[in-house]
């Protein structure tokens, strides 16, 4: 069996951030920081504003698309009843984020968007938490919901293994999602949607056959139950409202890659294996060399898809 795991060691620093995307994408979140804080000082000083980066880059699952966009959720907290509507303090943010670049920050739902074209993105969603009650979200057109990304993170992180296997498959899946688009999950789904896996089964030392280990154990939780809930505030199902063609789309995917992924794992030929995986990671992901390899029993085994279930607890 053909061993991809450099070539998947590869493909995760082409996914990466760059250095040089990173420390700009840094120092315009300081800046912007400072901006806001000056502008609520100034305009609104009952309104102090606190920060946290959260999401998936304070998970460590950032990637790179395709297009070379990255993103930075920078979520801005006030520690206060909400005085004023939503909408309305999400404006205020807006107003002290613009600008600072020559193009407008964005009104989204949920955040205030900072787009550095053709290089980054950062997001602003608002909180406001009153003591001894759950965060708030300001929502565009609407008030505030419940919602608490620092669980969100905090649950993953537990259920991160040592060996960091579980991080780099959430990004494998996740550049998997952006290679095809066409309404594919969220990040956050997908993060969801793998540790949930994970728990499952025995993680590989190897990326390519852990990958499609997780790949088929999703599958399997999604044939008894098409859902994926926020293990953390507000527990909504981020597949609610997927109509059934999208719900298609995703399933039939997610069936294409499982299938390949097998026929990769025992395809003897690392370079006709790694045709496979780039169907459906794309071309980001290197082809290997046109060369056969033999795997021991042990590994072919497993390859096969055997001795992989786990029904029991954490590693």
């Amino acid at each position: 069996m053909a061993n991809c795991n450099k070539l998947f060691n590869q493909y995760q620093q082409e996914i990466a951030l760059p250095a040089g995307k990173k420390n700009r994408m840094i120092t315009s979140k300081d800046a912007l920081r400072s901006r806001i804080r000056k502008y609520f000082e100034e305009n609104h000083p009952e309104y102090e504003p606190f920060f946290y980066i959260q999401g998936s880059y304070k998970m460590g699952t950032v990637i790179r698309t395709k297009d070379d966009i990255c993103d930075l959720d920078d979520g801005v907290y006030f520690f206060r009843k909400p005085g004023i509507n939503a909408e309305t303090l999400q404006g205020w943010v807006w107003d002290a984020v613009n600008g600072y670049t020559s193009n407008p920050p964005e009104h989204r739902k949920k955040c205030i968007r900072q787009p550095f074209v053709n290089d980054y993105e950062i997001d602003y969603p608002c909180y406001c938490k009153e003591e001894n009650k759950e965060y708030q979200i300001a929502v565009k057109n609407s008030e505030y919901e419940n919602s608490d990304p620092k669980s969100m993170v905090k649950w993953f992180n537990k259920e991160k293994d040592s060996r960091g296997i579980l991080v780099r498959v959430v990004k494998d899946l996740k550049g998997w999602c952006d290679n095809l688009r066409n309404k594919m999950p969220s990040g956050l789904a997908m993060t969801i949607l793998a540790a949930n896996a994970k728990s499952m089964i025995v993680l590989n030392e190897r990326e390519d056959i852990s990958l499609r280990d997780i790949l088929k154990e999703i599958k399997k939780q999604l044939n008894i139950k098409f859902e994926c809930i926020v293990p953390a505030v507000p527990n909504d199902d981020l597949f609610e409202n997927y109509d059934e063609s999208r719900r298609k789309n995703f399933l039939d995917s997610l069936d294409r890659f499982i299938n390949d992924a097998d026929q990769a794992l025992q395809e003897k030929n690392q370079l006709a294996a790694s045709k496979l995986w780039r169907k459906h990671l794309g071309s980001r992901f290197p082809l290997g060399e046109d060369k056969n390899e033999e795997g021991d029993a042990t590994s072919t085994a497993i390859a096969a898809g055997a001795a992989t279930s786990r029904p029991w607890g954490d590693e």
